[in-house]
């Protein structure tokens, strides 16, 4: 009897993992990272495009505001054609005559300025009040748009490397099920192996050519979807490093990161404006009743034309009027009591979203930590998985090849090694999406935390 050696072992487990292997081996030149593929997304998403436009809409809200408590000036013009004629038995001698002449014709001018400052006007300042509250909304909202852009960018740049880790270790496990099935047929056709270990390896590579198709049909749409964000073709990313190491959140404590939410979370920022809002709302329509008191000023002038009657008229008349203008409501048919009733109940109503927002956001922020937390230990799991699949797939190879072991037992073990290989990107995937979601739900995701994440990319 020969006696055993680990070479027909070692070159089946070697046979088997050729292939992903040689892809994990091979790179092309990776110049696009996390980072710079959100900078091309800030400009080439049409969402954000309108975001910026709706907050440079909105930061005019401050600008009316204060228009409300300045001085308004308005100038008025007006050029007319008079043309009077009438009869009478009366007569006067020169040069009355000329004076009160009965027919007359001739063109009329007349010009204004005007300037009016409120003095007074508690509700104009209400409004202010709320146009700016109005202004900080639009910042918000912007923010909001920011963090949103930034996650999108995350899920596409990362659903890229997972779709293309899942396409390769298909790849690799269906050319190492290859292998087995023309083992098995070449047994078969010496008369050493069994017919059912043909079917068993011919019927999964079978299923595997049709997962294959599906991993190929993946990975074309997250590049697809890559591209409509970004306006790059997802080609040249960045893979993860080999020497993956998860870090824990900072601070590492659900609390502190919950707190944080419900202070910097945009959906909380967002409630908190709708109740500012409101409360402006509620001092505009309590103050609608107060009198207003208003600085005004006007200086006019009329010239009219020598064919026109200076009897009523002189040919060029000025005036200057500056004084105090004192409006006091007295009665609006109900309206402002009805405004005010309407006002409180919208304030009410705000102050709940904003509760349900703060719960919401405690939720997102306890999620989004979980995700990290759990990722780390799934992770180192599933490698010292990994470890152990491998040992068990060689271990399985060489029983088979001292008869204890069968095709079978090969091609599952296989199919372990390959799972976990799989189990383990999708792991690392959530992890990464997870810290994206914890900074996102805290309100503190900014361009430096992908930044931050590009630590985990190979050079």
């Amino acid at each position: 009897m020969k006696p055993l050696t680990l070479r027909p072992a070692a070159r089946a487990t070697a046979a088997a993992l050729a292939l992903f292997a040689a892809q994990a081996a091979f790179q092309p030149a990776f110049c696009l990272d996390l980072f710079g593929a959100y900078e091309l997304a800030q400009r080439a998403d049409p969402a954000m495009r309108a975001a910026e436009a709706s907050l440079s809409a909105g930061r005019e809200k401050a600008v009316q505001g204060d228009a409300l408590l300045r001085p308004r000036i308005n100038l008025s013009a007006n050029v007319s054609r008079q043309d009077d004629r009438s009869s009478s038995s009366a007569t006067l001698p020169p040069p009355l005559d000329q004076v009160t002449r009965s027919d007359s014709s001739g063109t009329a001018r007349d010009i204004a300025l005007s300037l009016n400052q409120p003095v007074y006007d508690a509700k104009a300042k209400a409004d202010k009040q709320q146009l700016h509250a109005q202004a900080g909304m639009a910042e918000v909202r912007f923010r909001s748009a920011e963090q949103e852009l930034m996650q999108r960018v995350a899920d596409a740049y990362f659903g890229v490397l997972l779709a293309g880790e899942s396409l390769r270790v298909t790849q690799a496990e269906l050319a190492a099920v290859q292998l087995q099935r023309d083992r098995a047929q070449a047994r078969f056709d010496v008369g050493r192996g069994k017919i059912t270990d043909l079917q068993e390896a011919q019927a999964r590579v079978d299923s595997l050519l049709a997962r294959e198709l599906s991993a190929q049909s993946q990975l074309a749409l997250r590049e697809a979807q890559f591209q409509e964000l970004t306006g790059t073709p997802a080609r040249e990313l960045r893979p993860l490093r080999a020497d993956f190491k998860p870090q824990p959140p900072l601070p590492d404590d659900l609390g502190g990161w919950q707190q944080l939410g419900e202070s910097l979370n945009t959906r909380v920022a967002l409630s908190r404006q709708d109740l500012a809002i409101a409360t402006a709302e509620i001092a505009k329509h309590s103050l609608s009743g107060r009198p207003t008191l208003e600085l005004t000023s006007r200086y006019s002038q009329r010239d009219q034309g020598s064919g026109l009657s200076s009897a009523l008229s002189p040919d060029t008349r000025r005036s200057l009027s500056v004084g105090l203008q004192l409006t006091v409501p007295l009665y609006a048919g109900g309206a402002l009591d009805s405004r005010q009733r309407e006002s409180l109940a919208r304030q009410s109503e705000a102050e709940e979203q904003l509760a349900a927002a703060k719960r919401d956001a405690r939720l997102q922020v306890q999620d989004g930590y979980l995700a990290v937390k759990t990722g780390i230990a799934r992770i180192a799991a599933l490698q010292q998985s990994l470890v152990s699949a491998r040992s068990a797939l060689e271990a399985t190879t060489l029983g088979r090849d001292v008869g204890t072991r069968t095709e079978l037992d090969v091609l599952d073990a296989q199919q372990r090694v390959f799972q976990v290989q799989l189990d383990l990107a999708q792991a690392r995937n959530d992890y990464l999406l997870g810290r994206v979601r914890l900074a996102s739900s805290a309100g503190t995701l900014q361009p430096e935390a992908l930044r931050e994440l590009n630590t985990y990319l190979a050079l």
